[in-house]
């Protein structure tokens, strides 16, 4: 695990609610759906593969949106959606593990629980299909991978260099997540998944993370491998906190260029 001084300060603050916070009374046993069941489904329909991220708000986001989780989970899928994220960390991002029960109640495509799980115990809040590790918060990865699994939890491995690549494919991932957000300064450069993505082993379904807003980068992230996409702001628009949340989705899971796109 990386040093919290070479953090942003907004990270560190997140990271330390998230070792403040208790696990889970109990082991959780996971009957998960299949991501890449989801992902071939939505290609095969002539979607681009997108898992939207119900994410009421974050420290870097314009705003806030207070609609409730359950609808706008449902915007998404109606939008194209493949998957669903929820943010289930309630300090900096006013999520919670009861909006993801009800999310995955509600939809029938895989929901992803994202979160900052640093430890096993932490693993054990809530039922998804899919559990986020952060290789750079962890210290145990291989560890963590495997615990997952054993609960029956599909562990995306969150990466953000070529580095961390490695760990996490030494560690057995089969499901990795480039961040083109750099947790150290907040910054976000598309060309981070251009680097790291011709390193992932074709057996490894590759994702791609932040920072794309538009079919110009959905198109991007997909020439360059990915397959498929975590989009959050973009879809819950926190700018406005009004527009239309399948549209959004819809835009992307059709990559069709609009006007002001780059082709």
């Amino acid at each position: 695990m990386d040093s919290d001084t070479e953090l942003a300060p907004a990270v560190r603050s997140i990271l330390e609610a998230a070792r403040a916070r208790s696990g889970g009374e109990g082991v959780v046993d996971v009957d998960a759906r299949s991501l890449p069941d989801a992902l071939a489904a939505a290609e095969a329909d002539g979607r681009v593969p997108v898992i939207a991220e119900v994410k009421p708000t974050s420290p870097t986001a314009a705003g806030t949106r207070a609609d409730d989780p359950v609808e706008l989970a449902q915007a998404m899928v109606a939008g194209g959606a493949a998957a669903i994220s929820v943010l289930t960390e309630p300090t900096h991002f006013d999520g919670s593990p009861e909006a993801l029960t009800r999310v995955r109640e509600a939809v029938d495509v895989p929901v992803l629980r994202k979160d900052f799980v640093l430890e096993e115990d932490g693993m054990d809040v809530v039922e998804a299909d899919l559990l986020l590790l952060i290789a750079r918060f962890v210290d145990d990865l291989e560890g963590l991978v495997a615990a997952a699994r054993e609960r029956g939890f599909q562990p995306l491995v969150e990466v953000h260099d070529r580095a961390e690549l490695e760990w996490a494919i030494d560690a057995g991932a089969e499901i990795v997540g480039v961040n083109n957000r750099d947790l150290a300064r907040l910054k976000v450069e598309l060309e981070t998944f251009e680097s790291v993505a011709p390193e992932v082993p074709d057996d490894v379904t590759l994702i791609a993370e932040s920072g794309i807003s538009s079919p110009a980068d959905v198109r991007r992230m997909r020439e360059a491998g990915a397959d498929a996409l975590l989009v959050g702001s973009a879809i819950m628009d926190h700018g406005t906190g009004d527009s239309d949340v399948t549209e959004n989705t819809r835009r992307l899971t059709r990559a069709e260029p609009t006007a002001g796109d780059s082709t």
